[in-house]
This record gives C-alpha cells, structure tokens and sequence, in this order.
C-alpha cells in the first residue's frame, strides 16, 4: 500500500518556517496537502463507504451487532465537519447513514447499559441540532437520561454511584471522560437544560480527582502505571469538549480547567520532532501513535481557539501535531499506526507491542475533531 508522506524536508522546512503574526497564523494557512478542508473531506468520504465496523477496524473479521463507539465518535465528528464546511452533501450523507437506524437497521443500536453503547445518542443529537428531526432528538434524549436512571437489576457498585450523584455507569476507566461528557453535553446543547452539563462537569470532578497524576497525565489504571498515549487522549479531548460547552459559572468550572492546562503542559514536552506522541507517552524508545495523537492536537486546537492555552506556546504544538497526522494518512484516505484495542496489563511490554492498525476509527474520529476546529479558524 503505498504512502502519502510528506518528504521529510518538506516537513521540517513547514514547521521551521517563521510564521506571521496574524491572529492563529499557525492553525489557519497550512500546505495544499494539509489543508483541513481537503483532508477532513477525504476522512469523511471514507467513513460513507466503510460499513459498520468491529470496535473501529475495518479489517476486522467479524463486525458487531451494534454500532460501536469508535463509529459514533467519527460520525460525531463527520457531522461537526460537515456543519463547519457548510457541505450539505456530505451531511446528507450523513444523515441517510443513520436513517436506517429507525427501521432496517434498529437491532443496531447498541443497549443503554454501558459508557460505551451511550455516547452513541450523540448522533442522533447532532442530527437533530443540524436537521430538526424529532426522531433523533427522543432516540438521543434517552441515551443521555438513561445514563442517570438506575436500572432495577444494578449492581451493588452501581447503587453506591449513582446514590453520590454520579452515572450508575462509572467506572473509573480514562476513556469514560470522553463517553460519558460527550453525550452529556450533546444533551445540554440540544435542551439548553443545565443539568446535564453540570451533572457531567460533577462526574469529570471525581474522575480527576480518583485518577490524575501530579504531571496531569493518567495512568491506564492505579494497576497499570503507563502513561498509554490514546487513553490519556479520552481525557485530554473529553476535558476540552465539556469546558467547550461549560458555563464558566459552574462550581467545577475552575478545577477543571486547571487539570486541563496542567495536562497540556506536561504534553507538550513530550510531544516528539515529527509531531506525534509516542504509544507511551513518556516512552521516547516507542512507536508514533496516531490516534493518541490527534487526540492530543485537538484538545490543543480548541485550548488556543478559546483562549485557554497561550497561542504562542500551544499553536506551534498543535500545528505540528495536525502536519504529523497527515503525513500518516496513506493513499486509500486511511490513517496508519493506530494502536489496536488495548486492555489494561501491568506490562509495559504489552503496551510497547500491541499491534499498529490501518484505518482504525479511533484516529478518524479524532482527526476530524481537529479538521471541524481547524476550518472554525478561518471564520
């Protein structure tokens, strides 16, 4: 399969080049092959012929009986893009995707019983938001309130939970602060209705709180000390998705804003000379991982967009981060070296070997967050 690599040269001499002062100069002109119009229009174009896929990877030899996380997330992010873009063409594409979802298609739909199943109501909210349909606004709706509705059949572990005011779905695991955050706020902006921004900001608290290092990074567990690249990703792009949407009255509002930015200092050192993190973060002897990655760069893009993160600082980092994403999409419109789904192990060799897929959704999703922000700069 051959590669669309940006020649190494070409690269360095991107990102030494000095950059005018014009307001995010460095998230706004980018080469013609690095275009986020262009590149997001390809990923989204991809995602309309890839069926349903097992867990993200198209490869895989078996697809679920359910729409899985990873598709929602690229949906999700297809939609912010298209919306962005102002293409109607691709959002009807988009739309007529999930269409069948309300027929043919409906043992798709995954069970509200889990973080992972529920950020699928994020879809249909978004649809919603752009289209009117009423449809995905219940289907939606009910994804994002079951989250906090206590099923008779709970689980001692659950009660405790949800008697704290937390989601009888926590579970203390990193990617739980994309999951449960992302469906909250889709919530809140669909409804206006603060408890859901505010019952998730709750969430983000303890999970800070339970699982954060000094550094601001996040092991994968307390018995699994690695900093894994795409599990602090969740973190870092659930973090800067809810304080996108947070009022910044809310209580919490202060405390996490500064796990964020204690978080993106520590990244940024670790961020390596061709853009990307490594599958460990603080692991310079490990591979470029992307979907870590993109993750990284969008809650960076949005960090500088809002003010957050000091441009001058952060918008270099991020730009970096998004050219080193393009250089690793291959000439099929996929991303390369995304790491397979990965279980916890105490076992730093289990984590330094896992497998680096091709066309993964876990790094489509994530470099279509940063394409939607990226084409927001230019507004």
């Amino acid at each position: 399969m051959k590669l669309k690599i940006l020649a190494v040269s070409t690269l360095l001499m991107i990102l030494a080049a000095p950059l005018a002062n014009a307001q995010n100069k460095e998230l706004v002109d980018f080469p013609a092959e690095a275009d986020p119009v262009n590149v997001g229009t390809r990923i989204v174009n991809k995602f309309l012929i890839t069926p349903h896929t097992r867990f993200g990877n198209p490869r895989a030899e078996k697809a679920p009986n359910y729409v899985t996380y990873p598709d929602a997330c690229t949906w999700l992010g297809a939609l912010w893009f298209a919306k962005e873009t102002g293409n109607k063409h691709l959002i009807d594409g988009l739309v007529k995707r999930f269409e069948p979802m309300f027929g043919q298609e409906k043992n798709m739909l995954p069970k509200m019983v889990h973080v992972d199943y529920n950020v699928v109501g994020a879809v249909p909210l978004e649809i919603y938001m752009q289209r009117g349909d009423k449809r995905c606004y219940e289907l939606g709706m009910q994804y994002a309130d079951s989250q906090w509705i206590l099923p008779a059949d709970a689980k001692p572990e659950q009660k405790k939970h949800a008697e704290k005011g937390y989601s009888w779905q926590t579970r203390i695991w990193i990617d739980d602060m994309f999951m449960i955050t992302t469906i909250q706020s889709q919530a809140f902006k669909a409804t206006g209705d603060r408890k859901y921004i505010d019952r998730a900001a709750n969430e983000m608290v303890m999970y800070l709180d339970e699982i954060q290092r000094p550094n601001g990074l996040f092991y994968h567990s307390p018995e699994a000390p690695f900093f894994w690249a795409r599990g602090n990703g969740w973190m870092a792009a659930g973090m800067a998705e809810l304080l996108s949407a947070l009022p910044n009255d809310n209580p919490n509002y202060k405390r996490i804003m500064k796990a964020y930015k204690n978080m993106m200092a520590t990244l940024k050192k670790y961020q390596g000379d061709e853009g990307l993190w490594h599958q460990l973060i603080d692991g310079n002897d490990t591979w470029n991982e992307t979907s870590g990655t993109a993750m990284f760069t969008y809650a960076m893009i949005v960090g500088v967009k809002n003010g957050w993160l000091k441009e001058s600082d952060y918008a270099p980092v991020a730009r970096k981060g998004w050219l080193g994403l393009v250089s690793r999409i291959n000439s099929d419109d996929e991303v390369i070296d995304v790491c397979e789904g990965t279980n916890i192990k105490n076992d730093r060799d289990h984590y330094v070997n896992r497998k680096r897929i091709v066309g993964d959704l876990h790094a489509h999703a994530p470099l279509l967050w940063c394409a939607s922000e990226l084409v927001s700069l230019k507004k």
